[in-house]
Formats: structure tokens, C-alpha cells, sequence
């Protein structure tokens, strides 16, 4: 069963890769014996997160990318390729958030949440898309969220762009099979540096813990499992699914 969910041998990149879920992620991945291309517009970040693979004996480095820039991402991405010859595994993570009112959110602000979250996103499994569709291999794993089937006040970009990126999910499989599978992660209420102002709310997690099962916040290693799966063989007849890791939240009405 290890050597299904295996990755030994794999180049996977990992958008926003520089904290967060996508640190957790790409630390997973190396642990699961990818190399791991870690891609970010922080840099000092992302050699922070290399360190911490190498640390644990695995494989990484550090790719600059602003995924709003297109043209700078497909030329980033062609040279990605040339240098390690192919990438197996995409995992689309980049992703911020806006919170305010629609009535009070200037149009630029929702558009650069859409910009980061569902067309760079777009452009970037296009990009690598090309390369797995011609080596006739590939796992793409995008990162959306519980927001991509509830609605929530105050963030109408992010929830329109999880969305969207559900829908695109669903499209990638039907065009990119039968051996490039594409599938997204709707990760419930994690506790990462983008949600900040939430874990403060005291309201907000008594709440949370009475709507999930599980009745608690999520970590980021709570979505490895899902992860391993989507990226690895072990998942190779899943794809145009969303698997909804929440804790329960999106089943239960309380």
C-alpha cells in the first residue's frame, strides 16, 4: 500500500508554497519522496520552506512565480521543464482573500482575487497542462475551499473564485484524460495565517465547533490524506472530483 501512494521519483510544484497550507504541502509531498519545486513570490520565504524539506532529508527548490503575471509564468514554467525535464504533479495553491461588504468592495479588489485564484490558476494548468498532455502523465490537485459550495458574507471574490475553480476543475479532467487526472481539495476552516482574524473571533469558533463533526478547527495536516491520494497513483481512476475535507461542516445543519 506505501509504494501506491508513493512519490518517489516525482517532480511535483506547488504554488504559494511559501506558508501555510502550501508549506504543509509541499513538506508532504517530499516526505512522500517527491522533489518538490516550491513556487512563490517570496522568496525568502520559499528557501524557508525548502529548509524545512531538507532538513528532513528530502528534495527541493525554490521557484519564483507571480501566477497574475502570465507571461512571466509561462516562460517560468518552460524553464521549470527544461532544467528537471518534466513535472508529474501540480498542485495550484496560490490563493488570497478580501474581505469586505460587495457594496463597499472596489472593483479592482474582487479582481485581483479572481486574478490570483482562478485565472492564474487557469494559466498555470495550461501551462504544465501542454507538457503532461504530450509526456501522457499527470496528477493536478487544486486547492479550493468549502466556499466553493456555501456562500459567506463579506468575501464575494474568494467565494466566486472557488467557485469558478470547481467548474475548471471539472473541464481539465474532461479535456486532459485519460492520463492526466485533474481534481480539487475543498478544505474546510484550517487554521493558517490567512485566517487570522476568524481564530480570534471567539463567536466565530464557538460556532465553527457546534456546525463541524469533528467540532473543531482544522490543521494542515488534516488534508495529507487527501493530498497523497489525489496526487499519487493510488488516485488514478479519480478525476474532475471535489473532495470536501471539513470536518463535517458542509453535511451538518446546526
Amino acid at each position: 500500500m506505501a509504494d501506491l501512494f508513493s512519490l518517489k521519483n516525482k517532480i511535483a510544484l506547488v504554488t504559494g508554497a511559501s506558508r501555510g497550507l502550501g508549506r504543509d504541502m509541499a513538506v508532504c509531498l517530499a516526505e512522500a519522496g517527491a522533489t518538490v519545486l516550491c513556487a512563490g513570490r517570496s522568496v525568502k520565504d520559499l528557501e524557508a520552506t525548502a529548509k524545512a524539506i531538507t532538513r528532513k532529508k528530502g528534495k527541493a527548490f525554490v521557484v519564483p512565480l507571480d501566477i497574475t503575471d502570465e507571461k512571466a509564468t509561462v516562460a517560468q514554467i518552460r524553464a521549470v521543464i527544461r532544467k528537471h525535464r518534466r513535472i508529474d504533479v501540480l498542485v495550484n495553491n496560490a490563493g488570497v482573500i478580501h474581505r469586505e461588504n460587495i457594496v463597499d468592495t472596489a472593483t479592482p479588489d474582487f479582481r485581483k482575487v479572481i486574478e490570483t485564484d482562478l485565472i492564474g490558476q487557469f494559466v498555470v494548468s495550461r501551462e504544465v497542462g501542454r507538457h503532461m498532455l504530450a509526456r501522457e502523465y499527470g496528477r493536478i490537485v487544486n486547492i479550493s475551499s468549502v466556499m466553493a459550495v456555501l456562500g459567506r458574507a463579506s468575501v464575494a471574490g474568494y467565494v466566486s473564485a472557488k467557485h469558478g475553480l470547481v467548474g475548471l476543475t471539472k473541464n481539465l479532467a474532461a479535456e486532459y484524460g485519460p492520463h492526466v487526472t485533474a481534481n480539487a481539495i475543498a478544505p474546510g476552516y484550517i487554521r493558517t495565517e490567512l485566517n487570522v482574524p476568524l481564530q480570534k473571533n471567539k463567536e466565530f469558533g464557538a460556532m465553527l465547533e457546534q456546525r463541524t463533526a469533528a467540532s473543531r478547527w482544522g490543521t494542515p495536516h488534516d488534508l495529507r490524506g487527501a493530498l497523497l491520494l489525489l496526487a499519487s497513483d493510488a488516485g488514478a481512476y479519480i478525476t474532475g472530483h471535489t473532495l470536501v475535507v471539513d470536518g463535517g461542516l458542509t453535511t451538518i445543519l446546526a
